[in-house]
């Protein structure tokens, strides 16, 4: 059953910040809504994790581990490109994530913190994974620029931390950012390319269906905020007439092309 969020951005801003607790409410119909901000008659989300020291068995990439029980964890939160495999290149960067946080689990126990879905549809657990000195490794992974961040709601945890770490990667022009395949580009020049993507444009109408919010570019290139999530962000309108960069993948289907986002900090003001 889809989720909504109840919580209502009412500042537009370059990056979000949002609190370390989740909440919970249920609207008059029974409804459950969820929400990294407090509202009166909310409930925050008991999220306290046990404190169970795992070791890792293997390391597929920079987001994505196998404990020696077999489990894979992805981690919640970030992204890190493609790795070499059977049929397919490395991504730029990928290698490198995949290589610094195999160096940081050698021979090291790892605690799990997960959020409000504890897995994902592959069956993997979604977790931040911290060390035993207490190094948060999904956000090091960030800082160093070897991530992006990639929010998936309900899991709002460490999102203002790992949105800032973000931001200050992006500054510093460490790691994925002083590499020109991330560079920001136009909507049209980034079309048909695969893969994470940072795309420019200028929101020309905004478009309503039942299911989903679009902020056009043009007419076949829209920015795609399902109504589950809408609460999350700013109204609509507030992007109307808007230079935007956008970050995230393009889905392509016939002649049109949707860039989808979950969550505003994936959406930053140009102008």
């Amino acid at each position: 059953m889809k989720k909504r969020w109840c919580c209502v951005l009412g500042l537009l801003m370059q990056s979000v910040t949002v609190s370390a607790d989740i909440y919970l409410w249920v609207d008059d119909q029974g409804r459950r809504h969820y929400s990294d901000r407090p509202r009166q008659g909310a409930e925050v989300v008991d999220l306290r994790p046990g404190y169970s020291y795992y070791r890792v068995k293997h390391v597929f990439d920079g987001d994505t581990v196998q404990l020696m029980n077999g489990q894979k964890v992805r981690l919640l939160g970030i992204n890190t490109p493609e790795v070499d495999g059977r049929y397919k290149s490395a991504e730029p960067g990928g290698n490198e994530a995949k290589r610094w946080l195999s160096a940081r689990l050698a021979n090291k126990k790892i605690r799990l913190e997960t959020d409000v879905e504890k897995r994902d549809k592959y069956r993997r657990w979604l977790a931040h994974l911290f060390t035993e000195q207490g190094q948060h490794l999904n956000l090091e992974l960030v800082r160093r620029g070897l991530a992006t961040v990639n929010i998936h709601p309900p899991n709002l945890r460490y999102s203002r931390q790992l949105l800032a770490a973000e931001a200050q990667a992006e500054k510093a022009g460490v790691g994925l950012w002083a590499d020109p395949h991330y560079a920001r580009r136009s909507y049209q020049a980034a079309r048909d390319t695969r893969g994470w993507q940072r795309v420019a444009g200028t929101v020309k109408e905004i478009k309503r269906t039942r299911k989903n919010i679009y902020l056009l570019f043009s007419a076949d290139f829209a920015i795609k905020i399902a109504r589950q999530n809408n609460d999350l962000f700013p109204e609509s309108g507030v992007y109307l007439g808007r230079r935007l960069e956008v970050r995230g993948w393009i889905h392509h289907s016939g002649k049109r092309y949707t860039m989808p986002v979950r969550h505003p900090g994936s959406i930053k003001l140009l102008d």
